[in-house]
């Protein structure tokens, strides 16, 4: 089933506390975002580096007149980097903030499908201590005898590093406009 048509399918037989989530691969790991956030997902383009960001913000993209951050999950989860290859994409997602929502791009290894899933069939995180930071996952489920990670990608990112990273990139943008 295509993303665009998991988004609009509306089989009667679903549970009403269930929701719709895109798969994608990473590091041989299925991580799951809600469907509603997604706004779209495209091939790996280069990017325009912003210098003085976290590491794991790759810079930004030009998307349809908006200044897009692309975040490397892989550098975000300390895992082993890897050359981008074919199956690399971009999953584009709205977070939301205090006051405002934000589109950012995840860069993942390959998505992988949509599922609904039922809310009761998610289970919290287990605790690994003070050290492990777990706050982003919103918890666990299987598909298809698949383990899923379940992220909170509100959780994942600080709003401001995120907000500071497209304001100055406009401003940047309109100084050479003026130019």
């Amino acid at each position: 089933m295509s993303v665009s048509e998991a988004m609009v399918a509306e089989d009667e037989g679903f549970n009403s506390d269930s929701e719709q989530y895109l798969t994608f691969m990473l590091a041989g790991e299925e991580y799951g975002v809600e469907i509603l956030r997604v706004q779209g997902i495209q091939g790996w383009t280069e990017v325009t580096k912003i210098p003085n960001t976290p590491s794991y913000i790759l810079g930004v993209i030009n998307l349809r007149g908006a200044i897009v951050p692309i975040i490397n999950l892989r550098h975000r989860f300390d895992l082993e980097t890897i050359p981008f290859g074919p199956t690399t994409v971009v999953v584009v997602v709205k977070i939301e903030g205090n006051d405002k929502d934000r589109v950012i791009g995840l860069v993942v290894d390959a998505v992988s499908d949509v599922y609904r899933i039922d809310n009761e069939n998610i289970q919290k995180a287990p605790k690994f201590g003070g050290s492990v930071k777990t706050e982003f996952i919103k918890g666990l489920t299987t598909a298809e005898e698949k383990m899923i990670i379940m992220l909170e990608i509100d959780k994942l990112f600080s709003f401001d590093v995120i907000s500071d990273v497209v304001a100055n990139e406009e401003v940047n943008a309109s100084n050479k406009n003026d130019a």
